[in-house]
């Protein structure tokens, strides 16, 4: 599909006198116009189910989450990436974020970057991807030859493949076993994929990795229980979620937190059940991290 035939390159009706409007009526118009965002999304939450499924199933067997993108896209994937092991307590390695151009494309653009199929192939392969990996091609375009040729490679590998786009009958949604479109529309500024197909992108990348990561066992009701504490204002966090989930008070909450090493899923556990640390951490490894199971048994 041509460039300028794509939903997402064409002219806001809405904002032919951009330039004339006002700050206040910039403001506005973006505004309304963000919002037709979460209603573009709800038309793929049926493959979205789908796909996060098959996605807890294959991490349970070792696998990993990576995502594959050029630009705006890209960057939007290593984020979500890099936010995974403080918030969710995982390795670096499981959830990964490859933009085309390497590392320094998260900060400037790399000329041609997006344009290399080779490359897509080759960030792949010096992760050793395995038929256990799920790899999801990120374009709001859709046509980009840096994650068409990974998404085929994944699928030549035997990985589990999904595709997040910005226009429908996208290129990249034929290479991949679960393709979601959220069609978007004409930005505010034309052609500017930053504005709402990138919060959309952002919206659903926050909607997987969150729905898996609780479907790994790293949530307990809704609270954060695997959070990495990592500096104060985290350690507070660790000891305000001890305490939310169990009902007790701040002294015991730091003592039991301090009694599990930092650990507050077991410090939770040693609270309810009245295990000691060991006890705790073993029935922790039998329920497969999950709280509300440990605490049922």
């Amino acid at each position: 599909m041509n460039l300028e035939k794509l939903s997402t390159e064409q002219r806001n009706q809405s904002t032919m006198d951009l330039d004339e409007m006002s700050v206040l009526d910039v403001l506005q118009t973006m505004n309304k116009e963000d919002r037709t965002v979460p209603e573009a999304i709800s038309e793929t939450l049926p493959v979205m189910e789908k796909f996060v499924i098959q996605t807890i199933a294959s991490m349970k067997k070792g696998g990993r989450l990576i995502y594959v993108g050029a630009g705006t896209s890209g960057r939007l994937g290593v984020l979500d990436a890099a936010e995974c092991p403080p918030t969710f307590g995982v390795d670096a390695s499981l959830v990964v974020g490859l933009i085309a151009g390497g590392q320094k494309a998260f900060t400037e653009a790399v000329e041609g970057a997006e344009d290399s199929e080779e490359a897509g192939k080759q960030d792949l392969e010096n992760l050793n991807l395995t038929e256990n990996d799920v790899v999801v091609g990120l374009a709001a375009s859709g046509r980009t030859p840096y994650v068409i040729r990974a998404l085929q490679y994944a699928q030549e590998v035997g990985s589990t493949t999904a595709s997040i786009a910005c226009n429908k009958g996208a290129a990249i949604s034929e290479y991949a076993q679960f393709p979601m479109e959220v069609v978007t529309g004409p930005e505010v500024l034309t052609g500017s994929t930053r504005l709402k197909a990138g919060t959309a992108q952002k919206l659903v990348l926050n909607m997987i990795s969150t729905t898996v990561m609780i479907g790994l066992g790293k949530a307990y009701q809704n609270l954060m229980v695997d959070v990495q504490t990592t500096n104060e204002k985290l350690h507070h966090r660790a000891k305000g979620i001890i305490i939310q989930a169990t009902g007790v008070d701040l002294e015991t909450a730091t003592a039991y937190f301090d009694k599990a090493h930092g650990n507050v899923k077991v410090a939770i556990v040693m609270i309810l059940t009245n295990m000691s640390y060991e006890e705790a951490l073993q029935q922790l490894e039998k329920s497969e991290g999950f709280v509300r199971k440990a605490i049922q048994k």
